[in-house]
């Protein structure tokens, strides 16, 4: 097709209009979602490197389900162990994990150790140490396991023995620049930090559980640097995700087992239902590569 000069001038013009370069490109670039979610009450059952007959594995985000380019995060789902069940024995020279019992009781053998577990107890796994779940009880275990790739970082001594504690003992407090509507219970940190229950690893900068009073907020707000998940334990509301901060806030209706992935970068945050005291699990941890210097 020959064009003449007007015409040609006219076509190139409208390759630079900003209204034809997004249909331009759309089938050339695929954007990543600011943010995901899952529903642990429906997520689908699927085999991992840990199931067996008597260990069930839901993936919410990473191996197992959504594949996630460019994440610290390897993996977050949650395992089930029947009575008298146990799951496979694993270890990762990679990937630091850390495991949150949200129902029952039963153990964790932790290299030579066997560490007792029970509701709401916390444990962290560093890279390199042989692991496994079983349950001796008569009801069933589940614990949210969550991995984080340690790739660039540099090895750490692994702690003398296995690090775990429970959340009621972690006091509740309020924490600067936050709403006094919100109540922090900070459970782990990386290993430079001092204010968390636990300080170890590089890649986890904060696992914590939010009491949120009825009505109350922890304000939308976002992490340069981090990525971030919010699973809500009990109580309601309206959970926020969605784009950069200054884009537009998302709300979504939340309920029990509701569960959110943010990028970095992306709005996150909660609005507890009036007359709704709401439990939020949350882990966040640094974007590969942009970890602050010593990590």
């Amino acid at each position: 097709m020959h064009l003449s000069k007007r015409h040609a001038a006219a076509f190139v013009a409208l390759l630079a209009s900003a209204s034809y370069l997004p249909l331009l490109h759309a089938q050339e670039r695929q954007v990543d979602p600011t943010f995901l979610r899952a529903d642990a009450n429906t997520a689908a059952e699927k085999p991992s490197d840990i199931t067996t007959a008597t260990c069930h594995y839901r993936p919410f985000f990473g191996e197992g389900a959504s594949k996630l380019q460019g994440s610290g995060l390897v993996r977050y789902g949650e395992a089930v162990v029947d009575p008298n069940g146990a799951c496979t024995s694993v270890h990762y020279p990679l990937e630091d994990q850390i495991y949150v019992v949200v129902d029952g009781n039963g153990s964790a053998r932790y290299g030579s150790e066997d560490v007792p577990l029970k509701m709401e107890d916390f444990l962290y796994i560093p890279a390199t140490v042989e692991h496994a779940l079983a349950n001796k009880s008569s009801a069933p275990l589940t614990v949210v396991i969550m991995g984080f790739s340690t790739k660039g970082y540099d090895a750490s001594p692994l702690p003398a023995h296995a690090l775990k504690d429970n959340v009621e003992n972690v006091p509740l407090e309020l924490v600067n620049g936050h709403p006094d509507s919100t109540h922090y219970r900070l459970l782990q940190g990386d290993a430079t930090g001092t204010r968390d229950r636990i300080d170890a690893g590089h890649v986890v900068t904060s696992l914590f559980l939010m009491e949120i009073d009825p009505g109350g907020t922890n304000f939308p707000h976002h992490h340069g640097n981090a990525e971030e998940i919010y699973q809500l334990l009990t109580g309601s509301g309206d959970q926020v995700a969605g784009s950069g901060v200054n884009g537009i806030e998302g709300r979504y209706p939340a309920k029990p087992g509701d569960t959110y992935f943010v990028r970095a970068n992306g709005t996150i945050g909660f609005y507890s239902a009036p007359g709704v005291k709401s439990r939020i699990l949350c882990v966040r941890w640094f974007y590969p590569g942009m970890a602050p210097k010593g990590q």
